[in-house]
């Protein structure tokens, strides 16, 4: 399969694309306030890139659970000077990680060539027709609710095939507005709507995708469920993380977004040497 996006495009199977974080907030779960001004989020992009990342996500608004929304010319002033910079100074391709229709538009003429989605439950069809005028990939995230409830009280009969059959309806949605399927990558939304349990079970049922014939981007990097499980704060995540970005390569999993990028292309180097 291909993943088009722009004028970049990838062919599957190959090794998982590692997208890296750079959280231009000052309230992320992790990072929150280390990259908020742009002088920092350009110089961590770029450090990520260095170590090997294909692509970056570029957000300006936590959407970790209960964070409060942010309005959409904070947004546009925190992300737009961030990817400007980096449009010229990186091969990586440059995502932007957006609920808002505008602040998605801003960024692909700024130079990104990929949306990356939270809110691809919506109705409005706004965000797919800018990503169909601009040729961008499209990351459709499943999520629960939204940032501010999704983690009230989530409940699933079976969340493995709630999540895929969300991915199927959305498939026709997209079709219908214009948007190529080989722009679209689906995101089970780890940590998003969803307990422990959902979590493990989406990682491991990730084969289950498969039948919808579309490639899949996996987002486990030092969630709350990695603590949950081991106790681990926030910043001691990292084994836990690799352990699902191995999990989730080894189910053929398109792209791992993570913060720890050199750490994971390691990881995925043994992964693969003993497979």
């Amino acid at each position: 399969m291909i993943w088009r996006a722009g004028d970049r495009a990838w062919e599957f199977p190959r090794s998982p694309l590692i997208m890296g974080i750079v959280n231009v907030t000052p309230d992320s779960f992790s990072d929150g306030g280390q990259h908020a001004t742009p002088a920092a989020a350009v110089a961590h992009a770029l450090a990520l890139a260095a170590e090997g990342a294909d692509l970056l996500d570029i957000g300006g608004e936590s959407t970790r659970p209960g964070a409060p929304a942010v309005s959409e010319s904070e947004e546009l002033a925190r992300v737009i000077p961030v990817i400007e910079q980096l449009a010229g100074q990186t091969d990586a391709a440059l995502s932007i990680d957006t609920q808002k229709p505008a602040v998605a538009k801003a960024a692909l003429a700024a130079g990104a060539v990929i949306i990356n989605d939270i809110a691809a439950n919506r109705t409005d069809p706004k965000m797919w027709k800018i990503a169909v005028a601009a040729r961008a990939g499209y990351v459709a995230m499943h999520m629960q609710g939204t940032p501010q409830n999704m983690q009230d009280s989530p409940a699933y009969t079976d969340v493995t095939a709630e999540v895929r059959a969300f991915f199927n309806e959305r498939l026709e949605r997209f079709t219908e507005a214009g948007l190529d399927a080989e722009q679209v990558l689906f995101d089970p939304g780890i940590g998003f709507g969803k307990t422990v349990e959902h979590n493990l079970a989406l990682l491991a049922g990730l084969e289950r995708f498969k039948n919808i014939n579309r490639l899949l981007l996996v987002g486990a990097s030092r969630k709350s469920f990695i603590g949950r499980l081991t106790g681990a704060a926030v910043e001691d995540r990292l084994a836990g993380s690799l352990a699902c970005a191995c999990r989730a390569a080894e189910a053929g999993t398109a792209v791992l977004r993570v913060h720890d990028v050199k750490e994971t292309i390691q990881a995925l180097q043994i992964w693969t040497a003993i497979r």
